[in-house]
């Protein structure tokens, strides 16, 4: 530990206290921190504590969950078609049952009633009823 003297009393004293334990006096060779590092810091601290408690990272989550479950849509309509031109239709009814299923995980009704419809439809041309 770096010692000083007080300029004040004479006391040593430790370069970095802020004033001297014996007579009080402001030490002016300590290392204090500015006005604008405090002000700051306790604005990182407030846009920190507003981000957890709004939801920043919940609702970042949230928003990649909704892009993944569109992509997984979207690889199941894709996957479909390809079933779809090979012509085997068990195949076909099976796609469409994961297509379907992918929407349902989706939260996109619309979009899950039609492909129920379009699975029951193949489903059925394949001779397997639901």
């Amino acid at each position: 530990m770096k010692l000083t003297k007080c300029t004040a009393c004479g006391n040593e004293i430790s370069a970095s206290a802020g004033a001297c334990p014996k007579c009080g006096h402001p030490n002016p060779k300590a290392n204090h921190l500015s006005g604008a590092s405090v002000i700051g810091g306790l604005a990182m601290a407030g846009v920190a504590i507003w981000w957890f408690s709004a939801g920043g990272f919940e609702a970042q989550a949230t928003t990649e969950m909704n892009r993944i479950e569109t992509k997984v849509a979207a690889d199941a309509v894709a996957q479909y078609e390809i079933a779809k031109r090979q012509g085997d239709p068990i195949q076909t009814c099976v796609q469409a049952g994961f297509v379907s299923a992918a929407y349902l995980q989706a939260k996109d009704e619309s979009n899950y009633q039609v492909w129920k419809q379009t699975q029951k439809t193949d489903c059925r041309a394949a001779g397997i009823n639901q």
